[in-house]
């Protein structure tokens, strides 16, 4: 990023902001990239949200693609990680829908055996991943979740716990697995595998993370919805009038 970037950017800020993100206007969006400092940096707002507090900024410097927070003051650009506090989740700019023909069929297994088709890529020690999955049981019948995994690298158990789950066969072996298994859980621990079954496992692991690389997905639990738009596990469980505890 610019230097001239760099001197108003603020690492990490941790608001309090709406869930909701509506689509500013054409108009509203030019009126944001006339200000000084994008015009200096020769910044083009592709995209922009109304996010309450904020304003959420898809943005391109020198050719490079950016996701920004901008002040309603207009004041200060914030790039970074912004969290909600009210459920921890991160505050996402929405993106545009990605193409999930990739992901058809490689998926572990599919939770769900309603209509709402979703896609999601958990990893086992994610705690906002085991959050949303402790209502899984309010949603079975409303949803079709195809689940990929994406151990990410800080969590230290994450990978052998994925391997461990997409070797269970079946629908209720897989998803007692998926919901239930803990690096104490002592199936987990007392894991044996047949010969070269673990290389395979490890195979589609590795299919399913260049999936996600693809999709760019960054964080868990990324969920997506037959379109191929991000949607946020909070508002899947407050669509199916799930109250979070």
């Amino acid at each position: 990023m610019l230097k001239l970037l760099k001197t108003v950017f603020i690492a990490l800020a941790v608001i309090s902001v709406a869930n909701a993100a509506t689509p500013l206007s054409k108009e509203q969006t030019k009126n944001l990239e006339s200000l000084d400092l994008f015009k200096k940096a020769q910044i083009k707002v592709n995209r922009a949200f109304d996010a309450g507090d904020v304003y959420l900024l898809n943005i391109t410097v020198q050719n490079n693609p950016h996701k920004i927070y901008l002040t309603k003051n207009k004041k200060f650009l914030i790039q970074g990680e912004m969290v909600d506090t009210a459920t921890g989740m991160p505050l996402m700019i929405p993106d545009m829908p990605v193409d999930l023909k990739s992901t058809l069929g490689k998926e572990v297994f599919t939770f769900g055996k309603g209509k709402d088709e979703y896609v999601l890529f958990t990893d086992p020690e994610c705690p906002y991943c085991k959050k949303f999955e402790s209502y899984f049981d309010k949603i079975e019948d409303k949803v079709k979740m195809r689940v990929f995994f994406y151990p990410l690298p800080f969590h230290k158990n994450a990978k052998d716990i994925s391997l461990y789950i997409m070797s269970k066969k079946g629908y209720e072996a897989s998803k007692e697995a998926m919901t239930e298994t803990t690096k104490d859980t002592p199936a987990f621990k007392n894991r044996k595998y047949k010969a070269g079954e673990l290389e395979k496992l490890q195979k589609k692991l590795d299919e399913q993370m260049a999936l996600a690389s693809k999709l760019s997905v960054a964080g868990t639990p990324t969920v997506f919805d037959k379109e191929g738009n991000k949607v946020s596990w909070v508002k899947i469980l407050q669509k199916y009038g799930v109250d979070l505890e």
